[in-house]
């Protein structure tokens, strides 16, 4: 399907036609995907348009920006500022927020140094990453041969477009093999995270998620997950994972922004519990998508008013 976009493109501190935001092919992004993003969602809330945990979002693409020596000419605040504005002028009701950070046309070698740095704010409407039905449902995922980049690589902790290519080929090799998603071991052997989803299992109790050691993203919904889990009262585990506990888990659910909270009811076709979502995978993602959706009390602070509510747009 075709990005079902909204017009205007921040760029360097202006706005532009989403048609003129191009990229010259020579641009130090192309050849050596030097390249960070942030993915970031805003609902439709009773107060307006809000985006969720805006704050975080800018903090980390911050920090992935300082790990891969990307000196931003914009500050935390005008980041942000920035991209409230693009959700006003788009008069978005909703939308996937997509800042982007690249090096761009300069020099065509591996030393990237002298290349300008770029940013682009874009936003475009988007429903249910994995299928109107995933949420409700569950889906089904399997085990990738393709393992996570091991630690001293490519920094795990930066949300960069190389580490998507890892990604791309988990993604893919689970498609052709007819599941929704994969899950990726890490180097050591245990589990790590899908290919754009953090990974949670419920057994006996008690709630487990890989730890960053694992190669994982410091997912900003997986922090969700383990705040609004230990308000309800149950324990959250942050270990290293071995494979077969998703064979024998009562529950599993994958989370991102994009995802937001996905029941997970098969891997490798072994049915996951019942084979269907658990209680506390649906509870979770009822309490996320409440405050997320402006339906329950934001105690954490965490939406970003950008906009009354309007009749226009979608």
């Amino acid at each position: 399907m075709p990005i079902d976009y909204y017009e205007k493109v921040w760029h360097n501190g202006k706005f532009i036609p989403w048609n003129e935001a191009t990229v010259h092919v020579g641009s130090h992004a192309m050849s050596y995907a030097s390249c960070l993003f942030e993915g970031i969602r805003a609902y439709e809330t009773p107060q307006g348009a809000a985006i969720f945990r805006l704050k975080e979002h800018t903090e980390r693409l911050i920090n992935s920006a300082k790990i891969y020596r990307m000196e931003l000419a914009y500050s935390f605040d005008q980041l942000q500022q920035a991209m409230m504005e693009l959700v006003r002028v788009n008069q978005a009701r909703h939308c996937y927020i997509r800042p982007l950070v690249f090096r761009g046309y300069g020099e065509l070698a591996v030393n990237p140094l002298k290349n300008p740095i770029e940013v682009y704010l874009l936003a475009w409407r988007w429903g249910k990453y994995l299928g109107d039905e995933a949420l409700k449902n569950g889906v089904d995922v399997c085990i990738s041969s393709w393992q996570r980049i091991a630690p001293n690589t490519l920094p795990a902790m930066a949300k960069a477009a190389s580490n998507y290519m890892n990604a791309q080929l988990i993604k893919m090799e689970a498609l052709t093999n007819g599941y929704a998603e994969g899950i990726a071991l890490d180097a050591s052997g245990f589990l790590s995270e899908g290919s754009g989803e953090n990974l949670f299992v419920v057994r006996e109790g008690k709630l487990f998620t890989p730890p960053l050691a694992s190669s994982v993203l410091p997912g900003i919904t997986r922090d969700t997950v383990v705040t609004l889990a230990g308000e309800m009262g149950f324990p959250v585990v942050e270990q290293p994972l071995a494979r077969e506990l998703l064979y024998i888990a009562d529950e599993a659910f994958m989370c991102g922004t994009a995802a937001e909270i996905t029941p997970i009811r098969s891997v490798d076709r072994i049915p996951v519990g019942k084979g269907k979502p658990g209680p506390l995978t649906l509870k979770l993602q009822e309490l996320y998508l409440s405050i997320a959706q402006g339906r329950t009390e934001d105690t954490h602070g965490w939406l970003t008013v950008c906009s009354q509510p309007v009749a226009a747009g979608r």
